[in-house]
């Protein structure tokens, strides 16, 4: 998968890319990642990319030519790369949006800034706009890393074990069941004894068990779209919300 990222702060990315497991994996070359720096696309002497809005406002509007000719120049030769713009306004980037983006071979992400982008780059050269939350910040290079670090983990050869990506949290609409390692007993605290007990069917039950209760604790909102089994039913969960 190749990724191009439009920003007005390239230093940024060094420290994401250079290190832990996405940093292995731009080594190997399972994903190539590209910081492209907006400002070398201005016609202005100074380098500017902002100008005050139309019809008034407080801020500043990153002008259309700087980032139409820099989306262009990534696109040549792959006219199908789709292009996401971080924005508050945005979708909410989930499980699913990230799963469905590592099928894509190539990825353009545009970082937002200042009060927005031109509407009119939008229209004409964007495809979605992704948000990671219902706040804002002070541009759209983190939302950008975070997308970058949940496509890239997607992909074969970069997570060690492909069963890790199976049983982590928001797969099958769950979040993860608590998890333990070595000492079996730390500050008094033990390990549940189904854990150490080689019994791998309850082991599995234990674990769906575990998820399904944290997610009613933690984030009942999910419960919905989650299908449960008839086993499900008939254990003793805890909370408040019924099966």
């Amino acid at each position: 998968m190749k990724i191009d990222i439009l920003t007005l702060f390239p230093e940024m990315f060094d420290a994401l890319l250079g290190s832990s497991i996405l940093g292995k994996a731009v080594e190997r070359g399972i994903i190539e990642v590209n910081v492209v720096n907006i400002r070398d696309f201005s016609r202005d002497k100074h380098r500017r990319v902002d100008d005050y809005p139309y019809g008034g406002g407080a801020g500043m509007v990153m002008m259309p030519q700087p980032i139409h000719e820099a989306i262009a120049s990534v696109k040549k030769g792959c006219p199908d790369a789709r292009v996401i713009l971080t924005s508050p306004r945005g979708k909410p980037f989930v499980q699913e949006k990230a799963v469905a983006l590592s099928r894509q071979s190539h990825l353009v992400i545009l970082c937002g800034h200042y009060e927005g982008v031109d509407q009119r780059v939008i229209d004409s050269m964007v495809d979605e706009e992704v948000s990671i939350g219902d706040y804002v910040l002070t541009g759209g290079e983190l939302p950008a890393m975070v997308i970058v670090d949940a496509v890239a983990r997607l992909l074969p050869g970069v997570i060690g074990s492909l069963k890790s990506l199976e049983e982590e949290s928001f797969t099958g609409g769950l979040l993860e069941y608590p998890q333990y390692t070595r000492p079996a007993e730390f500050m008094g605290m033990k390990v549940p004894e189904v854990l150490l007990s080689g019994n791998h069917k309850r082991i599995e039950e234990w674990k769906r068990e575990k998820a399904i209760e944290a997610t009613r604790v933690l984030r009942p909102d999910l419960l919905e779209g989650v299908q449960f089994t008839e086993c499900d039913g008939k254990r003793p969960l805890k909370g408040k919300n019924k099966l």
